[in-house]
């Protein structure tokens, strides 16, 4: 019995979501369909609210920000053989460093030192976060997809003693850390641009949407041109070979694990230092869990996590943007429709795969045998 043929990596990464991501959206059309309403009019919201306008657009760019960190963070992992869904503790970490450093010399450093020792800062603390669960599956044979999960707990309650009893400003009702100094604030997009002398609306989009695309192209770089991660690809595809050929597996688990969770530390650097000012209690809010969905679109690679990041923005934002034009499309119909578009365009993503390779096939080989 012969093996399938696979698909060549422009189907694989090209038409095959796009054709995911359609067919999630028919299935959310007869949805809407079925409750009563027009989804054409649905549709037409949700691009509009996310696109439509300077404000949605720069809503739809901050929230794919996070999401690049979160969906590298997985597809890094991935890679080397691991599953990660710690991102959620891990960016909790990385929000913990970037506030450490900020609440200790945002008052007395300049911007241009404090920024970067941040960056760092949140990318160590999500590395160190994520090295635990390496190391024990490394040296222990504990799953990362156990540990990881159970480090998502243990950092939300890390960050809820740090806020309530040494970050927590006094006289505040409300579990929050003080605010920033001014050296740890990182500008927004639309005072960069005013001072440039072009209007833009006020909005959360910040430049680390800069970063975001800087990592993008690094992993890229990272991962498929260089040797370090041909290794950790060799590991992650066939780890008895690349053992057999004389590469360690601990190595590579702590470094996909270390750089995973480096990225997803990152998201900090977005939300607490370019948004909030201060360290919450909440400020991930599923952006971690949302990375696995997001790494799974964009075929964990950045060039499709990127795209997969600005559908999840324009989700989150164009579904706000539903909830409020259309009367009685409450925000549970929304996360009905982004869970469809998760579940048909992520976690189904292979399922369509076996009859999209047949008829490709069929049509290269009808293609081969007329010019033949």
């Amino acid at each position: 019995m012969t093996s399938p043929q696979p698909l060549p990596r422009w189907f694989d990464l090209g038409v095959l979501p796009v054709f995911n991501l359609a067919l999630a959206l028919l299935v959310c059309g007869v949805v809407v369909l079925v409750i009563g309403m027009d989804p054409a009019q649905v549709l037409a919201l949700l691009i509009k609210g996310a696109f439509g306008s300077r404000l949605g657009l720069s809503y739809t760019l901050y929230y794919a920000t996070t999401f690049v960190f979160t969906g590298l963070a997985v597809a890094v992992a991935f890679h080397g053989g691991l599953f990660n869904i710690g991102g959620e503790g891990q960016a909790m970490l990385g929000g913990i460093g970037t506030a450490l450093v900020a609440l200790w010399l945002a008052d007395s450093w300049p911007a241009w030192v404090v920024l970067p020792l941040m960056v760092v800062a949140a990318a160590a603390f999500g590395m160190a976060w994520a090295a635990v669960p390496a190391a024990l599956q490394a040296w222990r044979g504990s799953h990362v997809v156990i540990t990881t999960i159970m480090f998502n707990f243990i950092a939300s309650a890390l960050l809820s003693w740090l806020l309530i009893n040494v970050l927590k400003e006094p006289g505040n009702m409300t579990v929050e850390s003080k605010s920033f100094g001014p050296g740890a604030q990182v500008p927004a997009l639309h005072q960069l641009l005013a001072a440039l002398g072009i209007e833009w609306p006020r909005s959360p989009l910040n430049l680390s949407v800069l970063l975001a695309a800087l990592a993008a192209v690094l992993v890229y770089l990272l991962v498929w041109r260089s040797r370090p991660g041909y290794t950790l690809r060799a590991v992650g595809f066939a780890p008895e070979a690349a053992r057999y050929a004389g590469i360690r597996p601990r190595t590579q688990i702590l470094f996909s694990m270390g750089l995973s969770g480096a990225l997803a530390g990152l998201v900090g650097i977005n939300e607490v230092a370019g948004v909030h000012g201060r360290l919450l209690l909440d400020y991930v809010v599923g952006a971690g869990f949302a990375g696995i969905a997001v790494s799974l679109i964009g075929r964990n690679h950045p060039v499709g996590i990127v795209l997969a990041s600005l559908l999840f923005g324009a989700l989150y934002q164009g579904g706000s943007e539903l909830a409020f034009e259309i009367q009685g499309f409450s925000r549970d119909m929304v996360f009905t429709l982004q869970g469809l578009i998760v579940l048909f365009s992520g976690a189904m993503a292979t399922v369509a795969a076996p009859t999209l390779a047949r008829v490709y096939f069929a049509v290269t080989q009808r293609r081969a045998l007329a010019h033949g």
